[in-house]
């Protein structure tokens, strides 16, 4: 009975996923209708006040080690003489929207927002709204038709990417002696986060197919509120419970999880016998993939994310033309609006293209990711 309520839950979930990410579908239609004409936060001409506000540092390393020394750096080259207010909400919707209002009060005149929850963040918006000052939304989607712009990776090509490497490579887990279905347990991001939603729909995708002929079988799937590392750890351990060990993939949305994952099937006796995945290309995630305890990640190269935000708030500094950045981008909220936006290709890592990728773009170094891993391994250690 409570596998069968799990099994419902997570068809419930994937529901809701789909019928949201329905609305997130990029078109080329016109830009978001502005419910302010008024001159103070002027649009963000001639700004000099920015506020950059990033959601957590539990789930991902990223936020703090690449994102914010990266915004920081766009931002500075954008406009000269800049002041910088940074605040990290620390998983706190709450917090995150009294630091914008202290950063509103202040008088920064464009706001950067990577925001804890999707949803709820529409508040940051209108404040924001109110004084014309632009908010872009970066990395993830704020649920607003008066956002005024977005900048992130395209989301549904991250998920696409983690179910391609397990359509290429489940077949190695395939037992001839005894044909079954290989039982697959599946923990992805939190629903609060629009992207996690479309890494899902991403997943499912490519995956379905297999789902539908009973080569994959779900044997559980979940949401996993903020992202938490310590919370997937038990939803796989409550998985392998379930199916006396009987798993052969783990899907994790992201690098964090995708430890816990590690961590519950090292418990099990079964790390590096369960392909796993991940994203965000941590230093952990790939130490992971190098010592066979996790198949792969997902690189999004923030650099391109930041450069990107930052040529957008230069371009509302000069009040230029921000057209020739979005290129007619936008990305649909699901109340009717369509946002300006700015996507960056992510890039599927595995042990064969580390050296290539991560390594090559100084996105990390050897000595983060080779401790206690043999020399010559794929070709970085």
């Amino acid at each position: 009975m409570k596998q069968l309520q799990r099994v419902k839950h997570a068809g419930a979930m994937l529901i809701s996923a789909l019928i949201l990410s329905a609305v997130l579908l990029t078109s080329c239609s016109s830009g978001p209708t502005s419910t302010t004409t008024g001159p103070q936060g002027d649009g963000g001409k001639g700004c000099t006040k920015v506020g950059i506000l990033l959601p957590e540092t539990a789930s991902s390393a990223r936020w703090e080690t690449k994102d914010h020394p990266l915004l920081v750096q766009a931002v500075t080259t954008a406009i000269p003489g800049v002041h910088i207010d940074y605040n990290n909400a620390q998983g706190s919707t709450a917090t995150q929207l009294s630091q914008t209002e202290t950063d509103l009060a202040n008088g920064d005149c464009i706001l950067i927002v990577g925001a804890h929850d999707s949803v709820a963040a529409a508040s940051i918006v209108a404040k924001a709204s109110a004084q014309n000052v632009p908010v872009i939304a970066y990395d993830r989607l704020i649920q607003s038709k008066n956002l005024s712009y977005y900048v992130s990776f395209e989301n549904t090509k991250v998920g696409q990417l983690q179910g391609q490497y397990i359509l290429d490579h489940y077949k190695k887990y395939l037992n001839p002696q005894k044909p079954e279905p290989i039982n697959i347990a599946i923990i992805s991001g939190s629903e609060t986060d629009a992207n996690s939603l479309l890494y899902s729909v991403g997943m499912h995708s490519v995956l379905d197919p297999l789902f539908a002929t009973n080569v994959l079988k779900t044997v559980s799937e979940n949401f996993t509120p903020n992202w938490d590392n310590n919370t997937a750890q038990a939803e796989m351990e409550s998985a392998l419970t379930d199916q006396q060990n009987n798993i052969q993939i783990a899907y994790a949305a992201n690098d964090g999880m995708a430890g816990g994952v590690i961590a519950a099937l090292s418990t099990a006796r079964l790390s590096g016998k369960v392909m796993v995945t991940g994203q965000d290309a941590t230093t952990a995630g790939i130490h992971n993939i190098l010592a066979g305890t996790q198949g792969m990640t997902v690189y999004k190269p923030i650099v391109k994310e930041a450069q990107s935000t930052g040529l957008l708030v230069k371009a509302l500094y000069n009040g230029s033309n921000i057209s020739v950045l979005t290129h007619g981008q936008t990305t649909t909220t699901f109340n009717g609006g369509n946002i300006p936006s700015i996507f960056d290709t992510p890039i599927a890592v595995d042990i064969n293209n580390i050296a290539t990728t991560v390594i090559a773009d100084h996105f990390i170094t050897k000595g983060d990711v080779c401790a206690g891993i043999p020399a010559g391994t794929a070709g970085v250690c």
